[in-house]
């Protein structure tokens, strides 16, 4: 059983060969080294593995991106793009790290506008809620 850095919660995975079609929300960590179609929304931190392909909107505390992206990604913290990172769609971050070799198409906003963001999203779909009960 795989276990998040905190050690609270199990890590979710999407393994290589794998396909997954849907929206995925987590409170943990999650790994993904397949092809997600979807959203992903994770209190925890993301993980995309060289092999692995996520086509939709991605919202984490922090991410570490191997692989390809083709969409949005709001990453709370840290987003880290590895060397072998390829990433076409708008970065929101509070920290960003490129490495040599990766690969990024697209506008990128960080620092003290991601908090906001992320407090406008919170009450949107809070107000939402209570719009639809």
């Amino acid at each position: 059983m795989l276990k998040s850095s905190d050690k609270s919660h199990e890590i979710n995975f999407i393994a290589n060969g794998s396909k997954l079609e849907g929206d995925l929300t987590s409170e943990g960590d999650i790994r993904i080294d397949g092809h997600l179609i979807g959203s992903i929304k994770t209190q925890g931190r993301i993980v995309l593995g060289e092999g692995g392909l996520i086509e939709g909107e991605v919202l984490c505390k922090t991410g570490i991106i191997g692989g390809e992206i083709k969409a949005n990604i709001v990453s709370e913290e840290l987003l880290t793009l590895k060397s072998t990172a390829k990433l076409n769609g708008e970065i929101t971050a509070g920290k960003l790290a490129i490495e040599p070799g990766a690969n990024f198409t697209g506008k990128c906003s960080m620092g003290p506008l991601v908090k906001d963001i992320n407090k406008r999203t919170h009450n949107s779909n809070s107000h939402e809620k209570e719009q639809t009960a």
